[in-house]
């Protein structure tokens, strides 16, 4: 045998033992890769749909709540026989209709059992009462169930028999002041349309599901497995999330994450994931808890499907063709084309799962991870846009729910708490400047009367046509508020006892002189206190009420000044 055979020979055994190291190493690396790539991308997936599910959930709940809240419901639900009650309350309900996403919404009353429904078609005008919920009936007991658990929120899928709907229900129990409940009310999504938006958004690879806090499957592409009415399904009956798996240990693994995540579901968005078996085909599973809702959502991702093993094997020519130019071109081609872009994408994936969208400069080889890290790049900008815009969202209803917090509805005037918090800052500043402040306080008189004789719709007219006249005849920079029933409040500042005593002089005579014209005359009884510094509310608001009360003593329509010297001024007809 030749030199030359022998040379050519080892030659060929040396590339072929290379050859198969670097194809050992490949399977190793690419696989390694991926599935480092896949937890990431998965924790990211999982955000980003459980982002999706709240951003459309999160606005119905709220005005769901706010509909349970709601007096003039509150009021019928206690007393739901009284027609002029029952007609309001289907106004309320109407003006709520308009707002939600579905444009329907349900109340149902627990002394009476009556259902009421109305959809987006107005099918249903002037007849919203569509039944009475039945506790022997088994498609009623969810109503009873949640009454008895004294659940204030909660979400379940469930088919409506009489109505012959199936939608996703946002339930709210409505409770009085006292705290007993009086029903629930909420609004429905239609399952289809919320499935195709939000769960079966066809990207190739990536299967989303929402289970509720006992993992039965609420939200699914396949209807079949979903486990509707699942609050009054015992234990055992349900259509849970190991359905979806056959080896035993992927079901442990799946309901040991759920568990995991609800020993510490306290909002920190920790998300828990694995690898599993689904149909046969090896997928990585993440998991989040999501408090707003109570529920968990899984993501499954088939790896081989979003990043086919197949697409870096021209990574194998690239080994083989270094190693047969040089051991050291191949050291710089592995260096600059895989290592360095793979090390700055794990880079900024850890950068991007810590919050940090100040993404450093990602090297983009022309190849598989080039392409990659534009994808990376593009989700990243997606992510980051979507979560300025539920940043800018939960801000903007923080702020609406802050000033509406503070504002009489009736009047548009500023209510008790607003006042209160005025009254603070003002008591800090007159004793910061040493300056006194005005405090006035009026009642309407004998306003229960006018309700009785004339219904709650003529007071409440009253009450604005007051608030009108109130700010009419106040300084732009004073602040006018509703106390609470026929009670207002006007703060004063700057003020000394000849403005005090002008401008509630000034309110009276204008109320008395207005109302006449209004053909419904009415008088207000005013109390008025200078406030001077150092003194606290509770002392600002004990003088106030007391010079009002001598107001009242003395006939009505009259206006009190208590001054710092504790004398009393009384003038008025």
């Amino acid at each position: 045998m030749s030199l030359r055979i022998r040379i050519l020979g080892l030659a060929a055994v040396l590339i072929i033992l290379a050859a198969s190291a670097s194809w050992l190493a490949y399977r190793e690396l690419s696989e390694d890769i991926i599935e480092r790539w896949g937890q990431q991308v998965a924790e990211i997936q999982v955000r980003y749909d459980s982002a999706r599910l709240l951003q459309s959930l999160e606005r119905e709940i709220g005005l769901a709540r706010q509909m349970a809240s709601s007096s003039t419901l509150i009021q019928w639900a206690q007393s739901p026989d009284d027609p002029a009650l029952k007609a309001d309350a289907i106004r309320q309900m109407e003006s709520f209709r308009s707002n939600f996403r579905d444009n329907s919404y349900f109340v149902a009353l627990r002394e009476n059992g009556a259902y009421y429904y109305n959809n987006a078609e107005n099918e249903f005008a002037g007849n919203q009462y569509r039944y009475t919920l039945d506790a022997d009936k088994p498609e009623d007991a969810w109503f009873f169930q949640l009454i008895d658990e004294g659940r204030d929120f909660h979400l379940n899928v469930n088919p409506d028999v009489e109505l012959g709907v199936t939608k996703l229900w946002i339930d709210v129990l409505m409770r009085n002041e006292q705290g007993e409940i009086l029903g629930m009310v909420g609004t429905g999504l239609n399952l289809d349309d919320f499935l195709q938006d939000i769960v079966d958004i066809g990207q190739e690879g990536i299967t989303t599901l929402f289970v509720d806090f006992n993992g039965a499957i609420q939200l699914y592409r396949d209807r079949n497995y979903i486990d509707f009415a699942s609050i009054i399904k015992p234990e055992g009956q349900k259509n849970t999330v190991d359905l979806l798996f056959e080896d035993p240990q992927d079901k442990q693994q799946i309901l040991g994450m759920l568990q995991m995540l609800k020993q510490r579901r306290d909002g920190t968005g920790a998300v828990e994931s694995g690898f599993v078996t689904v149909d046969g085909r090896k997928h990585l599973a993440g998991v989040a808890f999501l408090p707003t809702i109570g529920w968990f959502e899984i993501t499954l991702l088939d790896l081989n499907t979003l990043i086919p093993t197949s697409h870096l094997w021209p990574l194998v020519a690239v080994f083989l063709a270094s190693l047969l130019i040089s051991l050291l071109l191949f050291h710089f081609i592995i260096q600059s084309r895989i290592l360095r872009p793979v090390l700055a994408l794990e880079d900024a994936t850890k950068r991007l799962r810590g919050g940090n969208f100040d993404l450093p400069y990602l090297p983009k080889p022309d190849n598989e991870i080039g392409r990659l890290v534009d994808h990376f790049e593009t989700m990243a900008k997606r992510v980051q846009l979507n979560t300025r815009d539920l940043e800018y969202q939960v801000a903007h209803r923080t702020e609406e729910l802050h000033r509406l917090a503070r504002i009489d509805a009736l009047t548009g005037l500023k209510n008790r708490r607003g006042l209160d918090e005025l009254l603070e800052e003002e008591i800090e500043r007159a004793r910061r400047d040493d300056e006194s402040f005005g405090l006035i306080w009026l009642d309407i008189d004998h306003f229960k009367a006018i309700n009785d004789q004339s219904g709650h719709q003529a007071g409440d007219e009253i009450l604005c046509r007051v608030a009108l006249w109130l700010k009419a005849n106040v300084r732009p920079y004073d602040h006018p508020g509703r106390w609470g029933g026929d009670e207002f409040v006007v703060l004063l500042s700057p003020c000394d006892t000849t403005v005090l005593e002008d401008i509630s002089n000034r309110i009276r005579l204008a109320v008395e002189q207005e109302s006449l014209k209004t053909g419904a005359p009415v008088t207000v009884s005013i109390g008025g206190h200078l406030c001077q510094p150092g003194e606290n509310s509770d002392t600002i608001l004990r003088q106030t009420d007391r010079a009002l009360y001598k107001a009242k003593e003395q006939g009505r329509n009259k206006v009190c000044i208590t001054r710092p010297d504790e004398t009393t001024v009384s003038s008025g007809a």
